[in-house]
């Protein structure tokens, strides 16, 4: 487990993300402030899920998943930590509170990125999570959480009618619900930028002025899926894996997110398993934007 750490490069040019911010903000994303920095966050009174449908998930399985909340602490948690640190810090800096993760192609630690990332931030007693699992083509934050393909979620509300209050779940972490992705389809790019999901991400954000939504996305170099959806999130995080991803894919990567939307920074995975350092990792990254 200590060979999974997670470290964030902060992204060196705060300028572009502004630039970014702008530009989204010209399509008509949002114009609200969700958490204005000028305002002291205060714990929140403990939730009572009488809708929502809560999961007993036994603590063994969310040990063999690499879940978080499952230890108590060590590098692994420590390292989350201070990526939700981070990432808090620019959330409320910008008042964002709707992030999307993605990576340059599968396999790279994106999903449990996603879900750690949510548990961490909700393990602070100021906001509540939802986690909403948008990699319509192989969701797979339900296998996280010990359910099956049958597991009926996102797509289910946006071509069934599903009642979304049916889909929501509460996997026993506190102040953390998630929404799955529902059956796999393959015009995930037309869901995602739905009238109907544009609606839904909306409400997700203004619903709560405590909550951030996390968004598992698809990886970003094989659909069009998270170019098209990012203009409805704040920002992204990008994950890559030491060893895995590559300098071209993360060059390339970097340049489709960082010319449109603002980027949160990258998240190493797996860092120290090869010969590479996080610091050896992070001069990669830091030279690929320069270029």
């Amino acid at each position: 487990m200590d060979r999974f750490r997670a470290a964030l490069q902060l992204h060196k040019n705060k300028q572009q993300s502004r630039q970014g911010h702008a530009a989204i903000r010209s399509q008509g994303s949002r114009p609200a402030a969700a958490m204005p920095v000028d305002t002291q966050p205060v714990p929140l009174d403990p939730i009572v899920y009488t809708r929502t449908r809560s999961l007993e998930i036994p603590l063994s399985w969310l040990r063999e998943q690499r879940v978080m909340t499952a230890y108590d602490k060590g590098p692994f948690v420590d390292a989350f930590k201070i990526l939700r640190t981070q990432v808090m810090h620019r959330l409320r800096e910008n008042a964002w509170n709707v992030i999307g993760i993605t990576s340059p192609d599968e396999g790279e630690g994106k999903t449990l990125t996603a879900v750690n990332l949510a548990v961490s931030l909700a393990m602070e007693t100021t906001q509540t999570v939802l986690l909403v699992d948008a990699n319509l083509m192989r969701p797979a934050v339900h296998e996280v959480f010990g359910l099956g393909d049958d597991c009926p979620g996102l797509t289910d509300y946006l071509l069934d009618d599903e009642p979304l209050e049916d889909l929501l779940l509460h996997p026993g972490i506190d102040r953390l619900v998630f929404l799955p992705g529902g059956v796999a389809v393959s015009n995930s790019t037309e869901l995602l930028t739905s009238p109907k999901m544009v609606t839904l991400v909306q409400e997700m954000r203004h619903r709560y002025r405590s909550r951030i939504v996390v968004f598992d996305l698809p990886p970003l170099l094989h659909t069009a899926d998270v170019l098209a959806f990012a203009p409805y999130t704040d920002a992204l995080l990008l994950v890559v894996e030491e060893g895995k991803t590559t300098a071209e894919e993360v060059k390339s990567a970097m340049s489709l997110v960082t010319k449109s939307h603002p980027l949160l920074g990258t998240v190493l995975n797996k860092a120290g398993h090869l010969s590479a350092t996080p610091r050896s990792m992070r001069k990669m990254l830091s030279n690929e934007v320069e270029e």
